[in-house]
């Protein structure tokens, strides 16, 4: 399951706040910040997506996620990978290294990365 481009962004407020009332969630948006019917929309379709649920303190409910930012962005790298790239990540790679102008010492960063994993995998 997916969240939609609003959805994302309030979940990204939610996984920074880690736990958050409505008025938290309003709170987190730049101006101009979005309606509390809108958050309200948004809260309820991502709690019935399984993203978010909630605790109760009298009338108040106090949001958190279900499930975590890096489970959400590695699902949506690899079905970006599956459906964008024949399921190959170093045609990912190849194109990621090739076409978001990377700096010199940002793909000498990369390149540490690869070689570590590397070293870590067993043969």
């Amino acid at each position: 399951m997916q969240l939609s481009k609003s959805e994302e962004e309030l979940m990204n407020h939610l996984w920074k706040l880690e736990k958050a009332f409505m008025r938290d969630l309003l709170e987190a948006y730049p101006e101009p910040k979005p309606a509390p019917t809108t958050v309200a929309t948004l809260i309820k379709r991502m709690s019935d997506k399984g993203f978010v649920a909630y605790t109760l303190f009298g009338k108040s409910r106090e949001y958190y996620p279900l499930v975590k930012k890096k489970a959400y962005f590695s699902k949506h790298v690899n079905g970006l990978i599956k459906n964008f790239f024949n399921d190959s990540a170093s045609q990912f790679a190849s194109f990621f290294t090739k076409e978001t102008n990377l700096t010199k010492a940002e793909l000498e960063q990369l390149k540490a990365l690869i070689d570590q994993e590397i070293k870590n995998k067993p043969q």
